[in-house]
């Protein structure tokens, strides 16, 4: 059983809360047993025939090769595979509090915490296409004051437009051990096109992870999903359900961005996919057979459906502000 607010208080409600991931939607009651129901849901699909669609998981691999490096005394960012739609930043500072700005050719900023770790080194995407990008690493001096401690201007020419958005990245982590990509690869096995595996998994997500509204009221700026303790626990807030829909997608070789912004006056997160002879199709929607749906996974999963079509509409209500 689903609490449900109103769509009306509840945008009121997310407007005042400046975080993205403390957006107090929808509490629903936790599952008893999230790992049985979805594997419930799993034996369910692959009763099903084998479709004609190759469901075989292709997870790309990001690489730090070496032949591109930027580098000073607090930061190493290897440019070496630009044209896949990635770089990798590893701060090798001492800095505690360590932040990413990423300007792309059409002068958006997109900020990142950075890893401070022991120097781990993370994947950004080139989700502004082809172009001249700005890359700056900031160390925090003190409060909410930092200086630049590396930067560095590249110019990307992509081998593919969509590439970016089949990587990994930091928001985006996935791997093809992860038991998310396996249960991905159980979804697809009886889709016939790249619109079945679309339908699966966005069925599948709405059906069986809940909207966690502690994690929503407590989750701190920097928040980087797990999509396997998602899945496992079978709750997630919205860049949770984002995340897993992105990477299992992605790793069914369909392009998918996942999308920061805002749904009327909430800051939000969802999802778009690239489908061959359809283009890109804006937030994430559900394929009746007949016709695309705009939906929104959070929404989908803890709203009617008169009030998702209420204030989904034809989509106007989302700005996108950035994507990974």
């Amino acid at each position: 059983m689903i609490k449900i607010i109103t769509l009306k208080k509840f945008i009121k409600r997310a407007a005042t809360i400046s975080l993205l991931m403390s957006i107090p939607f929808i509490s629903g009651c936790g599952k008893e047993d999230p790992a049985a129901e979805s594997a419930a849901v799993i034996e369910e699909v692959m009763a099903a025939e084998k479709g004609s669609r190759d469901n075989t998981p292709e997870c790309l691999i990001p690489e730090a090769t070496g032949t591109t490096v930027y580098e000073n005394e607090t930061t190493v960012m290897d440019a070496s595979n630009i044209g896949e739609g990635y770089f990798i930043i590893q701060y090798i500072g001492s800095n505690a509090k360590v932040k990413l700005q990423v300007t792309d050719p059409a002068q958006v900023v997109t900020t990142y915490s950075l890893a401070v770790d022991g120097g781990k080194q993370e994947v950004f995407p080139l989700s502004g296409g082809d172009g001249t990008y700005l890359i700056t690493v900031y160390e925090n001096i003190t409060g909410k004051q930092y200086a630049v401690a590396f930067t560095q201007e590249i110019d990307v020419t992509l081998n593919e437009s969509h590439l970016p958005f089949l990587y990994p990245n930091q928001y985006v982590e996935f791997e093809s051990t992860d038991e998310t990509i396996a249960i991905a690869e159980k979804l697809a096995y009886p889709a016939n096109t790249d619109l079945d595996v679309v339908s699966n998994v966005f069925n599948y997500c709405i059906a069986n992870i809940e909207y966690d509204y502690e994690e929503a009221e407590t989750v701190q700026s920097g928040y980087i999903p797990d999509i396997d303790e998602v899945i496992s626990t079978g709750k997630g807030i919205c860049l949770d359900y984002a995340a897993v829909m992105t990477s299992m997608l992605r790793s069914q070789k369909i392009p998918t961005r996942m999308e920061v912004g805002y749904a009327g006056t909430a800051y939000h997160a969802w999802i778009s996919t690239y489908i061959e002879d359809i283009g890109w199709v804006n937030g994430i929607v559900e394929f009746d057979g007949t016709e695309w749906k705009l939906m929104d996974p959070t929404f989908a999963r803890n709203a009617t459906e008169s009030s998702l079509k209420e204030f989904i509409g034809d989509g106007s209500n989302y700005t996108m502000k950035f994507k990974y």
